[in-house]
């Protein structure tokens, strides 16, 4: 059966499935490791690739770019340098939901960026896995009320104080948008899905537990039924609730097979609390990596308090993440994206240490 016009694609083989692994609770030879950030805000050759076009018509042709977009329910969207996404009319009243489109329509408009997935799937030629994503309901819900970003989000909270009926109303019709629209990625590709509830810190646990935590539930209940029925195989998905450590234990038991932690999260603590029958995944603080990378590469485990060689300090801080988190059932990422301004060669040696410590601890 297919799923918004995508069946299974012949793809490349996978060569290297640690990620997917890892994903499923397996021991693997390695930590894998990716990080998170567009790149049209991170690498420099895309930005300058992308400077004369319109955000939205490069993301709508595969060929040039093969990013995803946040999407609207029939609102207008615009993406303004250096701010993010934009409504010019958000929602500011009940009655402006009625404004919003059949929710089981809008994967439909959504063609390209299942061909984008389809094109990086073939591009990549089974090197690495591919990862989907989309914004949780109450993330996506805070754009569409708040106009963009918003340091309090006060509007959107206002809705659910004052609106709870319609707060819930508009949470449904993105959960029923967003279901199908996952489903479709991983008919176009995608081996894998990460959640973001990146504005879960906004809320404290009541409200969190009332207005995203049944949603964030009901997402990954029908994407992983709604893949049986389409006779797609299940793909690990990952939530990530920054700043949403008052909620661990229930996003443990959500239903995704990776729980996502930022860099405010103690390792150890949160696997405590989480026991042992998902895969962790975090949770460097990304300014680590504006750190010095210069020096001596690492030759061996640390073995006491002082070394006898300068130590690298991005390497030592993974070294220091990969001990509290332990060898298994974790995928080291950073606490959040990249920044723009960050240099990919100290993004390389991030990568390179986690795979080289994570190598060595397996050996002791």
């Amino acid at each position: 059966m297919e799923a918004n016009g995508f069946g299974p694609q012949p793809f490349p083989e996978l060569k290297n499935d640690t990620f997917l692994r890892a994903a499923w609770g397996e021991d693997t030879d390695y930590t894998p490791v990716w990080c998170m950030r567009q790149a049209g805000r991170y690498l420099p050759e895309f930005r300058e690739t992308r400077a004369a076009q319109d955000f939205f018509s490069t993301c709508r042709s595969p060929e040039a770019c093969c990013e995803l977009t946040l999407q609207a329910l029939g609102m207008e969207v615009t993406m303004v340098p250096g701010k993010g996404p934009s409504f010019p009319e958000p929602l500011r009243e009940e009655q402006d939901l009625e404004r919003l489109r059949d929710p089981g329509i809008v994967a439909s408009q959504l063609a390209y960026v299942f061909q984008a997935i389809t094109l990086t799937r073939q591009r990549l030629a089974g090197r690495v896995p591919l990862i989907g994503f989309a914004g949780a309901p109450w993330t996506l819900m805070t754009y569409m009320v708040e106009g963009g970003s918003s340091s309090t989000m006060a509007h959107a909270k206002r809705w659910l104080y004052q609106r709870p009926k319609a707060s819930h109303q508009l949470l449904r019709i993105l959960t029923d948008a967003l279901v199908p629209y996952l489903v479709g990625q991983v008919a176009a590709g995608a081996q894998a899905l990460q959640l973001f509830e990146s504005h879960a810190g906004h809320l404290g646990p009541q409200l969190f537990s009332k207005f995203a935590l049944p949603y964030i539930r009901d997402v990954a209940k029908q994407v992983k039924a709604k893949l049986q029925e389409a006779g797609l195989a299940p793909v690990p998905m990952i939530i990530f609730a920054k700043d949403g450590h008052f909620a661990l234990e229930e996003l443990a038991q959500a239903g995704y097979e990776v729980v996502g932690l930022d860099w405010t999260v103690a390792p150890e603590k949160a696997r405590e609390r989480v026991g042992k029958t998902v895969t962790l995944q975090g949770n460097l603080d990304p300014c680590a990596l504006y750190a010095p990378k210069g020096g001596q590469r690492l030759a061996g485990p640390p073995v006491a308090s002082a070394l006898l060689v300068p130590q690298e300090e991005i390497r030592c801080l993974v070294q220091q993440m990969l001990d509290d988190f332990g060898p298994q059932r974790y995928i080291a990422n950073l606490g959040h994206g990249l920044y723009p301004d960050m240099d990919p060669e100290h993004v390389g040696a991030f990568v390179d240490a986690v795979h080289t410590y994570s190598r060595l601890l397996r050996k002791n």
